[in-house]
């Protein structure tokens, strides 16, 4: 289910955003929205690059709390810039969901990823 659901929100969701929310122009705002996956780009940076038990927020530099404050601001200004930073905040928020998944299934994988506490305080939420 994991696997699904992150699949659905990065690749599924975009279409569902775009013509619920931008129905004129909704095949452009999709390809805008997956366009925000090259964001997956800063993984290669990591060694090793895929490791199916890390956390990406805040890992990878294009995940990390800075950059995230960067992609709100980026809702204040006109399209496309808003556009991006609704796909790039889905983008996070897909990742976040998919860290909560790993969170709940092994409290102690992810002893060391900078969310912990985070994830720790949604969990205790619900």
């Amino acid at each position: 289910m994991q696997t699904f659901i992150h699949y659905f929100l990065h690749f599924g969701f975009p279409f569902i955003i775009a013509y619920l929310f931008f129905r004129k122009e909704w095949v452009k705002i999709s390809l805008i929205l997956l366009a925000t996956m090259l964001v997956d780009l800063d993984h290669l940076l990591a060694n090793p690059i895929f490791a199916s038990n890390r956390c990406s927020i805040g890992f990878h530099p294009l995940h990390s709390y800075y950059a995230i404050i960067i992609y709100v601001t980026l809702l204040f200004f006109k399209k496309p810039y808003k556009i991006v930073g609704i796909g790039l905040l889905l983008h996070m928020l897909t990742d976040s969901i998919d860290c909560l998944f790993m969170y709940n299934n092994c409290k102690t994988c992810l002893q060391d990823s900078p969310v912990k506490n985070i994830l720790e305080w949604v969990t205790n939420l619900f």
